[in-house]
């Protein structure tokens, strides 16, 4: 690979966009330490997508990141305005599109690990979530009782999920639905047989707050446990 792209679509997210982007600059550190001079050129993009708090003048105190804005008001249309702006003028044959949310913080060999699986063949690379803290101690052993977090789990998590270029443009990129835009990209990846790989490795932690900015995400289904348990 001779570029990596990462993009995180934000929505009011100042509170958390600070965890995201330090754990990110750690994950971009990680691949320069590992790879030296074969590391790829790496960029980040923040997407703003109708963001009414302070989300961009976080972004702004992370000269190394790209803050690109998005009057769209859906994630799907967001992960899709970020990965073809990062696009721009890369060759997709040799360039990786890793994907993660301003409420999520990715661990140190996150980046790291997608280019070795790159390098060994993978196109599409499938990682697991956890929530943290702010989910209630019980729900959160109903969703660890409900999830196999091991290698070849069945899951689908826009975010921590990372595909080869050229695949994803093969597939038509991310559609600009209010949620689950990375299922549908997954399936249509799937139609198309790439070589994918569901691992455990690379758990990106998340929040676990039941009101999220996607109809019917992640803090949906998370409130559906909490009720499942009162």
């Amino acid at each position: 690979m001779d570029s990596l792209v990462v993009v995180v679509p934000a929505r009011n997210e100042e509170t958390r966009l600070p965890r995201c982007l330090a754990a990110l600059a750690d994950a971009v550190n990680a691949v320069e330490e590992e790879f030296g001079t074969d590391a790829p050129v790496i960029t980040v993009a923040v997407v703003l997508d109708c963001c009414t708090d302070g989300s961009a003048g976080i972004v702004a105190g992370w000269p190394l990141v790209t803050a690109l804005t998005s009057t769209a008001g859906s994630v799907g249309s967001a992960r899709h305005t970020g990965v073809e702006h990062l696009l721009a003028g890369t060759d997709p044959g040799h360039t990786w599109v890793a994907t993660t949310d301003a409420d999520s913080a990715v661990p140190r060999r996150w980046l790291a690990v997608q280019l070795a699986l790159a390098e060994a063949g993978t196109e599409l690379v499938l990682g697991t979530v956890l929530p943290d803290a702010e989910l209630p101690m019980g729900a959160r052993a109903r969703w660890q009782g409900q999830h196999a977090l091991v290698d070849g789990h069945p899951h689908v998590h826009g975010a921590n999920l990372g595909v080869r270029a050229d695949r994803y443009l093969e597939a038509g990129g991310f559609s600009p639905v209010d949620s689950d835009e990375d299922v549908a990209l997954v399936a249509a990846l799937r139609a198309l047989g790439v070589h994918e790989c569901r691992t455990a490795l690379i758990p990106v932690l998340t929040s676990g707050r039941l009101t999220g900015r996607a109809p019917g995400g992640f803090g949906g289904y998370l409130t559906g446990l909490v009720a499942a348990g009162s």
